[in-house]
């Protein structure tokens, strides 16, 4: 998924012929899981048709404050509008609407809406070479640009004129493209690079039986979603869980045992920033596999045991300068356990379940916890949907690693 997805996006459109590149722009947007609202200045409806950009966004287009046609026609209220936008795109932006913005003038829908936005504003001019050199356009976009709005820079080409130079607005993959990388560096998380694991592992016993735990790996998926939502490149490591993820920013690496989540954790550890380890790891896997499936008997079956490989300890032993976070899962002595924990693996902080904490530990969509970090500096949590418990954990990681 996009740093786009989820995301309100208002179109403005001007009167400029590249006004017909809105329509895939629309689309693009639209593709990248964003909803997409329309605002048309009355002249750009000579470039492109309200019907088009309605069509495509299925959301109604507005051009002016109310139909005059129609007495009972509702205002389209502008400050609502800009309200409701996460980010105002205005493309094409011509030097007319540029300069209106930047002196406050104010005589259409969009421009009323541009001056009640509180949202970032994404602006991309178009128009030809000499208009674009000009002294009073540079001045507009140095005006616009001390206001805090984001130009997104025409490129060089053909215009409409039959002149050769820049002024062209750019595309409209390179429109989104530079939205998405903007808004991807002012998150805390951007450029870092985390290790995720999450759920259960599985032991074999035989080809159908396996020694496991009921861990659904909700919280570790949680984790991943919202990291990657803050920027950072995610790598999830996950054991089997019916679990899925779909961002552009995660890769989810499928494991089974603690043999393989042990290999996969060491593989890409070294390249990352920061490792969480969620996953419900089995401390014990059965000393002999059986090649064939075993047969019920009468009489009582004895498996041996043997201890799995310790990821955790095995990171701390190794890590450098990565922040490195574990779980505990406790039933008693929760606290002491945890801080033990912390010394013996070498932890930068450890996250801390109690199974006497109603509605926390496996399964659920809630979860308790409390956060324990390596001066023993104790941040207890409410119980929590598994969400807002990642969201936390995220917080915490974030202030910590950014201080």
């Amino acid at each position: 998924m996009s740093v786009l997805g989820g995301k309100k996006i208002l179109l403005g459109v001007t009167a400029g012929i590249a006004a017909y590149k809105t329509v895939s722009l629309v689309r693009s947007f639209i593709k990248k899981g964003a909803e997409v609202k329309v605002i048309m200045t009355p002249a750009s409806k000579d470039f492109v048709t309200p019907l088009t950009l309605s069509t495509l966004s299925k959301n109604p287009v507005y051009s002016s404050f109310y139909n005059k046609e129609d007495e009972n026609e509702v205002w389209n209220n502008h400050v609502d509008l800009g309200l409701w936008a996460d980010v105002f795109v205005i493309a094409p932006a011509t030097a007319n609407t540029m300069s209106k913005m930047a002196n406050g003038t104010c005589d259409t829908l969009l421009l009323a809406t541009y001056l009640s936005a509180k949202c970032p504003v994404y602006f991309a001019p178009a128009m030809d070479l000499d208009m674009y050199k000009h002294p009073s356009t540079k001045r507009s976009l140095e005006k616009l640009a001390s206001f805090g709005n984001q130009i997104i820079p025409p490129t060089s080409g053909e215009l409409a004129s039959g002149l050769v130079g820049e002024g062209r607005m750019a595309e409209p993959i390179d429109i989104v493209d530079f939205i998405e990388k903007d808004m991807l560096s002012l998150l805390p998380l951007n450029g870092k690079h985390i290790l995720i694991t999450a759920g259960p592992t599985h032991e074999a016993i035989d080809p159908v039986r396996f020694i496991g735990n009921h861990s659904s790996g909700k919280m570790g998926f949680s984790i991943a979603k919202l990291a990657a939502d803050k920027g950072a490149n995610v790598t999830l490591i996950s054991g089997p869980t019916n679990q899925t993820i779909h961002h552009a920013l995660v890769k989810t690496i499928r494991v089974v045992s603690a043999e393989e989540m042990y290999n996969a954790v060491h593989e890409f550890f070294d390249k990352v920033d920061i490792a969480i380890l969620a996953a419900a790891v089995a401390d014990y896997k059965p000393k002999k596999v059986a090649v064939q499936k075993i047969k019920k008997a009468d009489t009582s079956l004895q498996i041996e045991l043997t201890p799995t490989k310790d990821i955790l300890a095995s990171l701390g032993e190794k890590k450098d300068c990565q922040f490195l976070l574990g779980f505990a899962l406790e039933t008693n002595d929760e606290v002491e356990n945890a801080k033990s924990k912390i010394v013996k693996k070498n932890l930068d902080a450890i996250v801390l379940n109690s199974l006497q904490d109603k509605g926390a530990g496996f399964a659920g969509n809630t979860n308790k916890i409390t956060i324990i970090d390596d001066n023993f500096i104790i941040t207890p949590f409410e119980l929590k949907s598994k969400i807002e418990v990642a969201r936390d954990i995220v917080n915490f990681i974030i202030e910590k690693t950014n201080a």
